[in-house]
């Protein structure tokens, strides 16, 4: 049996896609062994998951981006907030390979210095990759401004353009932080997104096609699994007993964002309507909200209990929610407000499981308009469940794993 070391950031969005494989892992005799935070160690250790902390300086992360005044802004936060982390996290899974001893290796795909560690060691490693994947391709639009795809002359020649300001920036971010860590490990210099994934011996995207733009040209070591929908285990609420008419999740952002506009935005927008609106809030403060008669409102409850139930589910177009809500067949309003949500926002569209909403368009109206639209395209939205369903899941993702280690075992 093999030894697998994962090495994830202290982010729940991060961590929980990956708990459904390591439990795989697990249930084949494989030891499994996490270095993540505080909350995060807790929660691995109460379902049976050896897991230790990561180093002081890297036991918590409080993503900055959301102060910024702009998407580009934000943008540039959350990538040099990754980079500050690069340094310290060398040693760090240096010292965890060292105590460990693993075969193989699992990185958050946002542990930058993690990586090039990881592929110094010698060992097989792999990313986790719980966000849309963002190689570059012949039938995908560049990543990081949620662009339509389009294949013609005008949309090749705008794809190019778009892709040196996101793919180029993204680049050089990642170059200015990870380059000295490389340099300094005898590393060669990366120069772009491309060579930053691809030294990875395997890439386990948690989604499928056609969610993610189907493309004829993924590299061999990309596995599509399906989206790992794990989440701390919870009774259903007593509550949802007491629900009877077609019910609406509306959630807000559970790694603060400050999209409270949401919360806001949907009592306002579904207050009085003929359904019954479960609306989960995380940090956000809505102490002055004004929370209608069929709007139960709750800091955190289980999702997929009220999901199976929905008829809708309006939220930030998070990667995790996003996919959790479809994977049950339950049709989403995108409304993205930074990070990666307007990739996953316009797959949602594209996809026709969906509709997206940008939150500089977000008003009652408008909100109360797409929920409605949205209940129609069901179809779609069940289209992308069984799609996941086909993928693999968890089985997928640790028989990609294994093959991994044997390999590397055998080398």
């Amino acid at each position: 049996m093999s030894t697998f070391l994962a090495y994830i950031e202290p982010v729940p969005g991060r961590l929980y896609p990956l708990v459904p494989t390591m439990l795989e892992l697990g249930r084949r005799g494989h030891r499994v062994t996490v270095r993540s935070g505080a909350n995060e160690v807790n929660l691995l250790h109460s379902i049976g998951i050896d897991a230790n902390l990561l180093a002081p300086e890297l036991a918590s992360f409080e993503p900055r981006d959301w102060q910024a005044r702009t998407r580009f802004g934000a943008l540039m936060r959350a990538l040099n907030q990754f980079g500050e982390r690069a340094q310290p996290q060398v040693r760090d899974l240096q010292q965890a390979i060292e105590a460990e001893r693993p075969d193989v290796v699992i990185l958050d795909e946002t542990s930058w210095g993690a990586a090039a560690a990881a592929e110094r060691s010698g060992l097989g490693w792999a990313f986790s990759v719980p966000s849309p994947l963002p190689l570059p391709s012949h039938d995908a639009p560049p990543f990081g401004l949620g662009l339509t795809p389009r294949h013609d002359r005008l949309g090749r020649v705008r794809d190019r353009i778009a892709g040196r300001l996101t793919v180029g920036t993204l680049e050089r971010i990642i170059a200015r932080h990870v380059n000295p860590v490389r340099t300094e490990l005898g590393l060669p210099p990366l120069r772009t997104l491309e060579q930053f994934y691809l030294a990875a011996d395997l890439l386990l995207a948690y989604t499928a096609e056609p969610f993610e733009y189907p493309r004829t040209d993924w590299p061999a070591k990309v596995r599509l699994v399906g989206p790992g929908l794990w989440e701390p285990p919870a009774d259903p609420p007593a509550w949802l007993d007491e629900l009877h008419r077609p019910l609406v999740l509306v959630t807000c952002s559970t790694a603060y964002q400050n999209d409270g506009r949401l919360a806001e935005i949907a009592c306002a927008a579904l207050g009085g309507e003929p359904f019954d609106v479960v609306l989960t809030t995380g940090d956000v403060d809505v102490s002055g909200l004004q929370v209608p008669a069929n709007v139960r409102l709750e800091r955190f409850a289980p999702h997929s209990p009220v999901l199976a139930r929905a008829v809708c589910a309006v939220c930030h177009a998070g990667m995790g929610i996003t996919q959790k809500a479809l994977a049950h067949g339950v049709p989403v309003v995108a409304v993205p407000f930074g990070r990666d949500q307007p990739e996953v926002a316009r797959r949602v569209e594209i996809a026709r499981a969906g509709i997206r909403l940008p939150a500089r368009k977000l008003t009652p109206n408008r909100l109360r308009t797409a929920v409605r639209q949205a209940i129609e395209l069901r179809p779609g939205a069940q289209r992308i469940a069984e799609a996941f369903a086909a993928a693999g899941g968890p089985p997928a993702a640790a028989d990609a794993l294994e093959q991994l280690a044997a390999h590397r075992i055998t080398r």
